[in-house]
C-alpha cells in the first residue's frame, strides 16, 4: 500500500454516539413511561373490580285526591263564592245555582198540596161543582207533574247510559217519576169519586191524596237544596268549569276540590322492577322541587295498567314484553310544601 493511502481520513458512523447525559435522559423517559403504563393498568383493574351497575331511577309525580262538586239541580250559575286556589273548609258555600223551572215546580207542588187539603176538608160536604172543579185541577196538575218527572227520568237514564251519573241517581229519578204517576192516578181516582158522589171511603182517599201532594212538595224541596252547593271536605279549589251566568245541566261538575290532606305519589313501573315495590313496603323518595328533599313513603296500591302500557320487546330472542304497573305510595311524614304535579324520584 502506498503512503498516500495512509493519509485518507476514516469515515464517521451514521449515528453519532450518545453522550452520557443523553443516555441518562433517555433512561429517565423510559422509566417514566413504564411507570405511567403501570399506573393506568392498575387503575383500570381497580375500576373493573369495583364497577357497579348504575342505580335504576324511577320518576313519578305527586298528586292528591280530587272531589268533583256537582248537584241534581239544572239551572243557571247565579254566583260563585270561591275562585281557583282558595282553601275551603267542609260546609263552606261554593256556588249558587238558580232554576226558575224548579221554582215553578215547587209552586205547583204547593198548590197541589193546598188543593188536596181543601178537598179533604170538603169531602164530607157532598159533591159540589167546586169540588169537582178542584179535583179536575188536581188531575191537571198531577199530569203536568208526571210529564216533568218523566222527562227528568229520561234525561237521567241517558246520562246513566253515558256513565255521567250513578245508578242511584237514576233510581231516584225513576222513583220520582213513579211517584208522579201514582199521584196522577190518585188524582184521577179522586175526580171519579167526586163525580160519583161522596162515600164513606172518600175521606181516606182524600187524606191519601194530601199525603201524595205533600210528598211532591218534599221532593221538589229536596232538589232545591242543591241550589247552594257546599264543600264536602276541607281542601283547595282546583278547577272551576262554568262561569257565572252559564247554564248547567243535571249532575254537571261545577268545580273540583283537592283534598290536600290526602297526598300521594304515583309511579309507572315495569314489572321487572316490582320486586322491591310491594304493597306495605316503605321506599325512599326524593323531591327535586323541595331542595332535593328525601323522605319515606309507604306503598298502598299496585295495579296493572293494561295492554296499552306494555313495554314491547325489540328483539326476537332473549327478551320478552313487560307490562307496566301503577304504584301509589303515601308519604310517611306530612309535607305541607308538597304540591300535586311535583316530580318525585325513586332510586332502586
Amino acid at each position: 500500500m502506498s503512503s498516500t493511502d495512509n493519509n485518507i481520513p476514516q469515515q464517521s458512523s451514521v449515528y453519532p454516539e450518545l453522550t452520557p447525559a443523553q443516555k441518562k435522559e433517555n433512561r429517565a423517559i423510559s422509566v417514566a413511561l413504564i411507570f405511567v403504563i403501570v399506573v393506568v393498568a392498575v387503575l383500570a383493574i381497580i375500576g373493573f373490580c369495583f364497577l357497579r351497575e348504575p342505580a335504576e331511577i324511577i320518576e313519578g309525580q305527586a298528586d292528591a285526591t280530587s272531589v268533583r262538586i256537582s248537584g241534581k239541580l239544572p239551572g243557571r250559575v247565579r254566583a260563585l263564592y270561591v275562585k281557583e286556589g282558595d282553601m275551603v273548609k267542609k260546609g263552606d258555600t261554593l256556588v249558587h245555582i238558580h232554576s226558575s223551572v224548579v221554582d215553578a215546580r215547587l209552586s205547583q207542588a204547593e198548590a197541589m198540596e193546598s188543593a188536596a187539603s181543601a178537598q179533604n176538608r170538603k169531602v164530607d160536604a157532598g159533591t159540589r161543582s167546586q169540588i169537582v172543579t178542584a179535583a179536575e185541577q188536581i188531575v191537571a196538575q198531577a199530569q203536568a207533574a208526571t210529564v216533568i218527572a218523566r222527562k227528568t227520568y229520561e234525561r237521567m237514564e241517558n246520562l246513566y247510559k253515558e256513565r255521567v251519573v250513578s245508578e242511584q241517581r237514576r233510581d231516584e229519578a225513576k222513583a220520582a217519576y213513579d211517584a208522579a204517576v201514582a199521584a196522577e192516578g190518585a188524582a184521577k181516582a179522586q175526580l171519579s169519586l167526586a163525580h160519583a158522589g161522596a162515600q164513606s171511603e172518600d175521606k181516606q182517599s182524600s187524606a191519601a191524596l194530601v199525603d201524595v201532594a205533600r210528598s211532591g212538595v218534599q221532593e221538589v224541596s229536596a232538589v232545591l237544596e242543591d241550589q247552594y252547593l257546599t264543600a264536602p271536605c276541607d281542601g283547595q279549589i282546583d278547577q272551576i268549569y262554568p262561569e257565572e251566568g252559564e247554564l248547567v245541566s243535571l249532575a254537571t261538575p261545577i268545580m273540583s276540590l283537592l283534598k290536600i290532606s290526602d297526598k300521594y305519589v304515583t309511579f309507572n313501573v315495569r314489572e321487572d322492577l316490582l320486586n322491591d315495590m310491594k304493597t306495605g313496603d316503605r321506599i325512599r323518595i326524593m323531591i327535586p322541587a323541595l331542595d332535593k328533599m328525601e323522605t319515606e313513603a309507604e306503598i298502598y296500591y299496585v295495579r296493572d295498567m293494561g295492554d296499552y302500557a306494555t313495554w314491547r320487546s325489540t328483539k326476537a330472542t332473549g327478551q320478552w314484553d313487560s307490562r307496566t304497573f301503577q304504584v301509589k305510595a303515601r308519604p310517611v311524614d306530612s309535607i305541607p310544601a308538597l304540591r300535586p304535579g311535583m316530580t318525585v324520584i325513586y332510586r332502586k
